[in-house]
């Protein structure tokens, strides 16, 4: 079902700061940016050789992003793994017995779908299964 690692997602305050950090000091290679008002999020993807970061700042102080910075500071929000069907990935992790936070995929960033596995049973990390549309 799992096919790799999709991407890491690190909650930042700022954006353009985040940038400057990543891809000015670090050297990472800058990718496209995107909006996702559902999630209220702003978001840049940068590659460290083939892997995917995504930098997300939120857009409101009620979006998930802002919540997570106001509880733990900037630093890695999750883990994203590449799946072919999200909608079937979900099915079947509750199934197992993981508890999910979608049970159905919503839209994500970069024309995907997407939907999370709640952290507490999957030991604190919080999980997001991804599809890509294209």
């Amino acid at each position: 079902m799992i096919r790799g690692i999709h991407h890491i997602g690190v909650a930042v305050e700022n954006l353009d700061r985040a940038r400057a950090l990543y891809v000015e000091k670090l050297g990472l290679r800058e990718g496209t940016r995107d909006e996702v008002p559902e999630q209220m999020v702003r978001v840049l993807v940068v590659y460290a050789g083939e892997t995917r970061i995504e930098l997300l700042e939120p857009t409101s102080p009620e979006s998930p992003i802002a919540k997570f910075l106001a509880k733990r500071g900037p630093g890695v929000h999750h883990i994203a793994y590449h799946v072919d069907d999200v909608g079937a990935g979900l099915a079947t992790l509750g199934q197992r017995g993981l508890q999910l936070i979608d049970s159905a995929p919503r839209d994500g960033a970069h024309h995907t779908r997407v939907g999370f596995v709640h952290p507490k049973s999957t030991e604190g990390v919080l999980t997001e299964l991804v599809q890509d549309l294209h």
